[in-house]
């Protein structure tokens, strides 16, 4: 199960209408890579594969590839306003280890593949 908080579910829909394709989503998901050998990847996609976990939002889409999914249960998104302007925070219950830029991980059981120059 992921969460995506109110704050961050609405940022992302003022992202996505400004978008001029139509019926894009967003999609989550995990990649090997980054310093501690998972990096996160979120975007927007208008198309669904094989596998995929189809999520709802708040009327907000939100697509994980299957693979993705063991990393990510428990994930939490939230958007924060700050004096410096705002941004995305990830909560994941899964990493044991995480890099200063916040953006890659690792689990207990899994440790990827670590790349310090991505971060």
């Amino acid at each position: 199960m992921i969460v995506i908080s109110e704050s961050a579910t609405t940022k992302i829909k003022e992202m996505l209408a400004q978008e001029e394709t139509p019926d894009l989503f967003l999609r989550i998901g995990v990649k090997e890579g980054g310093c501690s050998g998972f990096s996160y990847g979120m975007g927007f996609d208008d198309e669904q594969h094989n596998g995929d976990k189809e999520m709802e939002f708040q009327g907000l889409k939100v697509v994980v590839d299957e693979d993705s999914l063991k990393y990510l249960n428990g994930l939490e998104i939230d958007f924060k306003e700050s004096a410096m302007g705002g941004g995305f925070t990830i909560e994941n219950p899964n990493a044991t280890a995480t890099c200063g830029c916040g953006s890659s991980f690792r689990t207990a059981t899994a440790a990827g593949k670590p790349n310090p120059e991505q971060c």
